[in-house]
């Protein structure tokens, strides 16, 4: 796999994340989000430099402009509730893509350190030779992201697969690693060293759903 770490460079990035982390600035759900999508646009236009282009030829009010355009079929998969924000922020740069929605949530049972994760939702179009773009703002132990990928087989076998996270810890990028295919991409804002027992990243933000959209009664 291809890790794109953007924390290894210093870029205003590092004030959006600051922000998302900072429990005096989260409390704001509204900057919360926006902060979220500001990321996914960062991610985005960096992810855009490694996609294939085409050139086209630009009629304007004065002559002819010469530029290459993307030349992919991109569809935006997000995993609800979390993944909207930053579902918002991939759709600002790629606004004519098609878009799935999935919702996987981790299910704890009389243990609360231990969970299987649940898909009970899917709306996707066909994959089939497309560019795949699977989204999720908390890269934990990287389950979710597995558990949503094979849900998406049998819509067909994508052309690329890029996997979007604004904070991951390690073990779950090395989890993705291990479950993808050599040339998957990650692009990732920040990544912690470790999760806490439950499964949470250290030190991470909280619970980026609950951040962006109020606490959920738990069942």
């Amino acid at each position: 796999m291809h890790i794109h770490n953007l924390s290894q460079e210093d870029s205003i990035l590092n004030s959006f994340i600051s922000e998302i982390r900072d429990v005096n600035i989260q409390t704001d759900r509204m900057r919360f989000r926006r902060n979220i999508e500001r990321i996914g646009e960062v991610l985005c236009y960096e992810m855009s430099k490694t996609l294939d282009f085409k050139p086209k030829t630009i009629t304007t009010p004065l002559g002819k402009s010469e530029t290459k355009l993307i030349n992919e079929d991109i569809v935006l998969c997000s995993i609800l509730r979390a993944g909207v924000p930053l579902h918002n922020g991939l759709l600002n740069y790629f606004d004519e893509a098609e878009n799935a929605f999935i919702s996987a949530y981790r299910h704890h049972k009389e243990n609360p350190e231990t969970f299987e994760i649940i898909v009970e939702y899917l709306a996707c179009p066909s994959l089939e030779g497309k560019t795949l773009i699977l989204a999720d703002p908390m890269l934990a132990t990287g389950q979710s992201m597995v558990a949503t990928f094979e849900a998406l087989k049998p819509f067909g076998t994508p052309k690329s697969i890029h996997l979007v996270s604004v904070i991951g810890a390690q073990d779950g990028v090395d989890f993705v690693n291990n479950h993808f295919g050599k040339d998957t991409h990650l692009w990732i804002a920040t990544v912690d060293k470790s999760l806490s027992k439950e499964g949470y990243i250290v030190p991470g933000l909280g619970d980026a759903g609950d951040l962006a959209f109020g606490k959920k009664l738990q069942h």
